[in-house]
Parts: C-alpha cells; sequence; structure tokens
C-alpha cells in the first residue's frame, strides 16, 4: 500500500512554496559559505531505517552493549543522513510522507538533512531513469513546470540542508524528456530548473549534481559550467567503477579544478564478508567483485577500505567527504526471507545487529 503525504499537507506545501518562491529570491546562497555547514560531510544513507525500526530490531555496540540505531551513528560521528525519496512509490517506503517523519527525527538529533529526491516512483539510477507516472503524457514544458514545482515543495516543506538534482544522473533523468543522448539541451534545462527551485526556497541548502563512477566523469561536468551548483558527488564502488582508490584521488582533485566545486563521494560500501544472513541474493559474493588483496571482505578489511578511500577524498583540496550507503541494510525480514536485504554484508552492523569497526572512519579529523 503506498503512504502518501495527505492532501492537505501538499496543498499546504504548496502554497508555502509559492510565497517562499517570490519572497526569498533576494536571499543571500549562503549555501557558498562553507562555515555554514561541517567541513567534512560525514554521511550515511539509511533509507530503509524507517522499515526497519518498525520491525523492532534491536542494535548493539561493539561490546554487545544495547544502543540506539541513531545514537550510536552520532557517536561515530556521523553529522549527515541522506534519504531517498520517490515520486509516488508502490509502498510506503521512501514516500514523501515517510521522509518528511523521518526528517523530522534526524533534525531533532542534530543530524544534517540531504534529500535525495531520484524524481521516479522507483529506482533511479544510470540504467533507469523513468519520470513519474503521474507525469506521463505531459509534453516537456509541463514536465518541467511539475518538476520545478515539486521540487519547490520538498525544499520548502523538509528545509534540508543539502539536495541532490536527481540520482546518478549519468544519461540524464526523467526520461525520456531528460535523456542527454536525445535531449541534451532538455537535460540542462531541467537541472537548471531544480537549481533555481532550490535557490528559491532554501537560503542554505548546498546542491549536489551526482554522477555514478569515474569513467567520463569529467566530460559529464564539463557540460555543466554554467549550472548553478556547489557540490561534485561521485559513486565509487570496486564491482562497478574499478579498482584503484588512487584514481579516485586523482579523479576528484580533477573535477575540483576543472569545475571550481567542491567534491566528494557521494556512495560507496564494501563487506565485511561474503557471507549472507538471508536467501536473498546479495550484490557482493565473491571476490573478484572488491579489491581483495588489498581489502578482504572481512570487518578489517572493510575499515581499511574505507579508511583509504576516505585518506584520498580528504588529500584533495577542495574534498569535504563521503556518504556510506546502506549503511542499515541488514538482514531485516529474517535469516529465510527471499524478499529481504541485498546488502547486509556491507551494512556497518553484522549479523548480530553488533556496531562494526568500520563506523570508526566517520570520526572526521578536519573540522
Amino acid at each position: 500500500m503506498t503512504l502518501q503525504a495527505p492532501l492537505s499537507i501538499l496543498i499546504v506545501a504548496c502554497l508555502l512554496s509559492g510565497c517562499l518562491s517570490q519572497d526569498t529570491q533576494g536571499l543571500p546562497i549562503e549555501s557558498h559559505n562553507s562555515e555554514l555547514m561541517p567541513e567534512i560531510i560525514s554521511a550515511v544513507d539509511i533509507s530503509y531505517y524507517p522499515l526497519i525500526s518498525s520491525l523492532n530490531h534491536t542494535f548493539y555496540d561493539s561490546n554487545g552493549n544495547q544502543v540506539d540505531f541513531i545514537q550510536s551513528l552520532k557517536d561515530a560521528g556521523v553529522n549527515t543522513v541522506r534519504l531517498r525519496i520517490w515520486h509516488d512509490p508502490s509502498h510506503s517506503g521512501s514516500s514523501l510522507q515517510e521522509v518528511a517523519d523521518f526528517s523530522e527525527k534526524i533534525k531533532s538529533e542534530g543530524l544534517k538533512l540531504w534529500l535525495c529526491p531520484h524524481y521516479s516512483d522507483t529506482w533511479a539510477d544510470p540504467g533507469a531513469q523513468d519520470q513519474p507516472r503521474a507525469w506521463d503524457g505531459l509534453n516537456f514544458s509541463e514536465v518541467k513546470d511539475e518538476f520545478y514545482q515539486y521540487t519547490s515543495d520538498i525544499v520548502s516543506d523538509l528545509n534540508p540542508d543539502f539536495v541532490q538534482i536527481g540520482n546518478e544522473i549519468n544519461n540524464g533523468f526523467l526520461f525520456p524528456h531528460g535523456e542527454i543522448n536525445h535531449n541534451k539541451t532538455q537535460f540542462l534545462e531541467l537541472l537548471d530548473a531544480g537549481s533555481r527551485a532550490i535557490r528559491e526556497n532554501s537560503g542554505h541548502a548546498r546542491i549536489i549534481i551526482h554522477y555514478a563512477g569515474l569513467e567520463s566523469s569529467s566530460d559529464f561536468y564539463g557540460e555543466l559550467s554554467s549550472l548553478d551548483y556547489d557540490i561534485v558527488g561521485i559513486s565509487f564502488y570496486p564491482v562497478w567503477h574499478g579498482k584503484s582508490i588512487g584514481r579516485v584521488g586523482d579523479t576528484l582533485t580533477e573535477l575540483a579544478q576543472q569545475n571550481d566545486k567542491d567534491v566528494m563521494i557521494a556512495e560507496t560500501a564494501y563487506p565485511f564478508t561474503l557471507d549472507w544472513n538471508d536467501w536473498t541474493n546479495n550484490i557482493i559474493g565473491s571476490e573478484d567483485q572488491i579489491i581483495a588483496s588489498l581489502y578482504p571482505a572481512s570487518p578489517q578489511g572493510q575499515l581499511d577500505f574505507m579508511t583509504a578511500l576516505k585518506d584520498e577524498i580528504l588529500s584533495v583540496e577542495r574534498g569535504v567527504g563521503f556518504c556510506y550507503w546502506g549503511a542499515d541494510m541488514i538482514s531485516w525480514s529474517g535469516p529465510e526471507s527471499n524478499n529481504g536485504s541485498v546488502w547486509e554484508n556491507q551494512a556497518i552492523f553484522d549479523f548480530e545487529n553488533k556496531l562494526l569497526p568500520v563506523a570508526g572512519v566517520f570520526n572526521v579529523d578536519r573540522l
């Protein structure tokens, strides 16, 4: 069952957005002032946690003492939480209502909020960027208007500290209208509309443009020279993007210099084992998918990989941080589930829900 925001909430959000878009156009863009934000973004994507918390799982620190999940992340050094938003999902997960509710919890704990709207009803990545079903049948101008208003609404309603315009948009987003290979001009117009929506409804939110991988990233961002945004965000997973951490640093340095932007790793993760804890096939399950010779699939290997990657990021003059994706993705449905987690061997809690050594990587010194 899809959990959607009540109509009254959406109407209020739209009204607020309309007012703010007029009243805040003259606001200074504080997002360019790094003093207002943590110098280093030490983030986790825990978009599944609302589901996991509803199933009453218990979590433990490294000594086996029961802990509050969010507090344990804060204690480890996490300062930012990234959450995806789907437009009209077929279930309540990552709906506007769920994200709005969870955002309040995150803010009450003193954590920064990073929104990742996929501008789709389901997963968006380089291989799939379907626009919301509700926008099917609209022409480009109408889609752009809907996109602008939707972005305005979520920014004015949720008041994030960071906002991505789409998720891993290597080939564009909001297909077919924003597909780069066929509609590059429209893609750039959509990005500009999203940027304007964020600036006009927030005086502090920093805008992230998210690309998956290292290959051709310079070409992609080179097309965005006239776009108003703040941070270049790259996904890096060895299984998909190569097995050289040194190349990550080289690429981030090039992107920072080429675009005069801060740079970061917007998504990454690494396994602490190649075993599994449910009957759902995991994405990572063999040594040839990881950098096994340097970082074996073990708790120490997971920590060492993340430490090396963090060091590479922070060696870049304008490297501003990283986000660990799926930090929460334990086997939430139980050990016999065939519709559970595909990521439990890459979470930051082990199969007993005990915090792993990799949590130490979130304690960053350059603050």
